[in-house]
């Protein structure tokens, strides 16, 4: 059967298909189907796949058909807008893998040696990390679909989230898969990999005794105001205002709308400004609303986030930094422009914000607003913790992508950035699904489904401390980045150590002797 199997492999377009298959696997593992505990078994196909490469340059292909497939799964929700260009762009992300291919074969192909395995369940790892890495960029698309992100309701994952980040549960997880591999296709070295799955529990196990606990001191009422989709900004904004209404004698400290909430710059409005301010004095409450339009002050379209109190706007006030590739701008417009005639890709970029805001929003609660795509940046809800935010908002809207996978994958996030920071963080959408969680990653509350039109009220634990993700930063990237140079490094060694090969020497014919040399001619 075996032998079958390779000869049916001998054909590359066979391989290349099995290997983007292969490489969809994992989004078995985020929402919806949030199949957690497949993320640990999910890359084993993929790996299996790639050390079986007759080559070398095949590896790199098994790499790069994996990587489009996982990148076209993760995001198969862009279809239906960005159509072909959705191919275009797995395709180009996709060649990030082709290395980590290349990786496999290298350590795990044939009977992999002990130790090589040993410096696999360190190496690949790290060249996946360093994938994410490059693919975080938001000009690539931004960190979405992290395979650490697919822990997000597994509370030994959050409290791992709280001590690296995101970046070491993804790390984690790889390992898992290759030890897995390592125990299904490489008899010799199964004590290696039976040692990288207990080094993996010990340091779950370590995490989940050792690391600091956020220590709470009080709690917010935030309430969510999720109007659903509602055609028109007028008519939206109406309702929002009658569901803020309800809110009145609730006791909140804090009423948060959604992204694009108000479709019209307040500067320029008036009359808008002023109806919100009054519902800031009907319900004794701060509003949290979110400008999409251009702005009367400066040119362009900016997304915002704008405290408006009893008095009208407080000067609070935060600009969306990290911009949605083709959904808010188009990347080298002059050259992909062509991307808004196949899909519904933005006809005129936004503007960028300068830095990043912490508001007060009244009583001692500090918030930090980010806006919709920021939530997958988990350095964006670092810095704000770092300068001081009690409470993470994301103002978001996926009216786009309602019924699709997309809604519940993005609120999923908040788990890890809450995690990750000790804060707790609340996800308030215009459509979608809102979620609010404690400064563990724990859901507060149920979610505000896709079809929901209501305003929540939700019992906030406030917490304060550090937790070493915050304190230390991305130091899971660090030292991955310091294995792939040491393996650079002990490849460069191990060529330069290899002996030359040597210029054969020019044969010499064997002496003749006299009795066979040839008589001299005469004189």
């Amino acid at each position: 059967m075996t032998k079958t199997l390779g000869q049916w492999l001998d054909s590359p377009w066979r391989r290349s298909l099995l290997g983007i298959a292969a490489g969809a696997l994992p989004m078995f593992a985020f929402p919806g189907p949030s199949l957690w505990f497949f993320a640990y078994v999910a890359l084993v196909p993929w790996i299996l796949l790639a050390r079986t490469a007759p080559t070398g340059r095949r590896a790199l292909y098994d790499g790069w058909c994996g990587g489009f497939g996982f990148v076209l799964a993760v995001h198969h929700w862009l279809l239906p807008n960005l159509h072909v260009f959705t191919f275009v762009i797995a395709g180009l992300l996709g060649a990030l893998w082709a290395p980590w291919g290349w990786l496999v074969r290298r350590f795990l192909a044939g009977g992999a040696a002990p130790g090589r395995v040993a410096a696999a369940l360190l190496v690949l790892p790290s060249a996946w990390l360093a994938v994410e890495l490059v693919r975080s960029w938001q000009g690539l698309g931004g960190p979405w679909g992290m395979l650490g992100a697919s822990q997000w309701q597994m509370e030994p994952a959050l409290r791992l989230a709280s001590v690296g980040g995101v970046w070491l549960l993804s790390f984690l997880v790889v390992a898992v898969n290759v030890a897995v591999a390592v125990l299904v296709a490489v008899r010799a070295a199964r004590v290696p990999a039976l040692a990288g799955l207990l080094a993996t529990a010990a340091a779950t196990s370590a995490a989940w005794s050792w690391s600091p606990r956020p220590e709470v001191h009080g709690q917010a009422r935030v309430a969510v105001v999720q109007p659903g989709v509602i055609a028109g900004p007028g008519q939206r904004f109406d309702r929002e205002e009658r569901l803020t209404r309800q809110l009145a004698g609730q006791d909140v400290d804090l009423i948060v709308w959604g992204e694009s909430s108000v479709g019209f710059d307040l500067s320029a409005r008036p009359d808008l400004a002023r109806r919100v301010a009054e519902l800031a004095r009907v319900t004794d409450t701060p509003v949290l609303v979110n400008v999409d339009a251009r702005r009367s002050d400066r040119p362009g379209i900016y997304k915002s986030s704008v405290l408006v109190g009893p008095d009208g706007p407080t000067g609070d006030r935060y600009d969306k930094m990290r911009l949605v590739p083709f959904g808010e701008y188009v990347p080298a417009r002059s050259l992909l422009g062509w991307a808004t005639s196949v899909g519904e890709a933005a006809g005129e970029d936004r503007r960028r914000g300068a830095e990043q805001v912490v508001m007060d929003v009244g009583g001692g609660l500090r918030a930090g607003p980010m806006v919709c795509f920021e939530s997958a940046f988990p350095d964006m809800s670092r810095r704000l913790a770092e300068a001081g935010a009690d409470l993470l908002i994301a103002q978001s809207a996926t009216s786009t992508f309602q019924q699709s996978w997309a809604p519940a994958q993005h609120a999923s996030l908040g788990a890890l950035r809450a995690a990750e920071t000790g804060r707790p963080m609340v996800h308030a959408t215009l459509t979608g699904i809102s979620a609010v969680y404690g400064p563990e990653g724990q859901r507060i509350g149920s979610w505000l489904g896709t079809d929901a039109s209501a305003a929540e009220v939700y019992e906030v634990p406030l917490a304060a401390g550090t937790t070493p993700y915050v304190r230390f930063g991305d130091w899971p990237v660090y030292a991955a980045l310091l294995v792939l140079a040491g393996f650079a490094a002990a490849e460069g060694a191990r060529v330069l150590r290899r002996p030359g090969r040597s210029t054969p020497a020019p044969r010499v014919p064997p002496a003749r002797t006299a009795r066979e040399s040839p008589a001299r001619p005469g004189r």
